[in-house]
């Protein structure tokens, strides 16, 4: 995958924030070295959060994000305040731009308080140095947009900033080179024309990055193709609508999982899945449940979030429930109401969204799950689903 090709949920997410007038724009038009954002004298100038994918060296492919004034005191600044907040929950690193003639403002330190909070890694470039005199800040960097000293500089502290304690393959760290991998891809009314999904295609790669050989099939010619096969795959990955009779046609010899669960381990959030699938057998009647999608995209009569899990939920639990949606970035943040969350795989979101969701729920105790995981769960076969990750097994009741 070229670095123009990856997608904004593989790039690191850096956002610029702070105070109208400080430079925010003029600080991310030096550092991306473009003129990403307009730059005015006059305060405000920045009403929407923009953004920017492309290569940073010497990060790599990464997503900036230049976001309006904090300090609007106007109803309208309000939204936009609120807006920035949005952001900071998908930020991996935070700069936050200071005016240095004049230094930090309460406003500066509210958001240092927000980064501190979310464990957002951040930096402080102290803008406009040209004017104030560069000098030494033990909690960031003298810099000048307007005369692009010390951008390098703060390029390079940025860098270092970037931590992650998640795999950095799906799958790749469960085969070898020369193995037989089968990725089952079912193509119907809900299947986007012309192309796979996004974790199926972050999956293929890995396969083949590995050295390894990928067969993709449909469900349909599963059962035909594993008896033509002169050697048995090593592992067979499934799409989590068709678990069930998939994990009829594999032998039990053959390690099963699926594009979902891998996401969930990809993204941090696996051993928080398994243990919120239990909870599908403790729901009562009028409990609320809420099915949550990273992406946006036209809904299909067999979508499985609005249709396929509440029936399948339903089915399994026997109890009447409450389903309610949610998509994109508008996962809501009073999650109270709701007895269980089933999360999409998150291909289309960062790890530090995703986190967020996660620690939202957990902080709240509501349990936290997602498609693939609670689908294993109701068909019995969670515990082989994870085979191929033993330490998550002891997770399983």
């Amino acid at each position: 995958m070229s670095l123009n090709n990856t997608p904004s949920s593989e790039r690191i997410h850096i956002g610029f924030f702070g105070r109208r007038n400080a430079g925010k724009s003029s600080i991310v038009n030096a550092v991306t070295n473009q003129q990403m954002s307009v730059v005015s004298d006059i305060r405000g100038t920045t009403t929407d959060p923009v953004t920017k994918a492309m290569e940073l060296l010497p990060l790599g492919p990464v997503l900036i994000i230049d976001t309006p004034g904090f300090d609007d005191n106007s109803e309208l600044g309000q939204q936009r305040v609120e807006r920035t907040k949005e952001i900071l929950r998908r930020t991996d690193i935070a700069v936050l731009v200071v005016d240095s003639t004049i230094g930090k403002q309460d406003t500066d330190y509210e958001l240092i308080n927000i980064f501190k909070e979310r464990n957002v890694p951040y930096i402080i470039a102290y803008n406009k140095s040209d004017l104030s005199g560069e000098q030494l800040y033990s909690d960031g960097i003298a810099v000048s947009a307007r005369k692009m000293t010390n951008i390098y500089k703060l390029k390079e502290v940025i860098s270092k900033l970037v931590k992650t304690d998640t795999p950095s393959t799906i799958c790749g760290d469960l085969i070898n080179k020369g193995d037989l991998a089968v990725l089952v891809i079912p193509i119907d009314s809900s299947a986007p024309k012309g192309r796979i999904i996004l974790p199926q295609q972050l999956v293929l790669r890995d396969i083949l990055d590995n050295g390894a050989t990928a067969i993709c099939v449909r469900d349909t010619e599963l059962e035909s193709t594993l008896g033509k096969l002169s050697q048995a795959p090593v592992l067979v990955i499934t799409d989590s609508q068709v678990f069930e009779s998939v994990s009829k046609i594999v032998p039990d010899d053959v390690l099963l999982t699926s594009f979902s669960i891998l996401m969930a381990r990809y993204k941090g959030f696996l051993k928080t899945a398994v243990k919120g699938a239990k909870t599908l057998d403790e729901l009562k009647d009028g409990d609320k449940i809420l099915i949550a999608e990273g992406c946006t995209h036209h809904r299909q009569c067999e979508d499985i979030g609005t249709v396929k899990l509440p029936k399948w939920i339903n089915k399994h639990t026997g109890k009447e429930l409450v389903f309610e949606t949610s998509s994109g970035n508008s996962f809501p943040q009073d999650i109270t109401p709701y007895s269980l969350i089933i999360h999409c795989g998150g291909c289309m979101l960062n790890e530090r969204e995703l986190q967020s969701r996660r620690e939202l729920a957990e902080n709240a105790g509501i349990p936290f799950t997602n498609y693939g995981t609670a689908i294993a769960y109701m068909n019995g076969i969670l515990k082989r689903s994870l085979a191929v990750l033993p330490d998550y097994q002891k997770f399983v009741r």
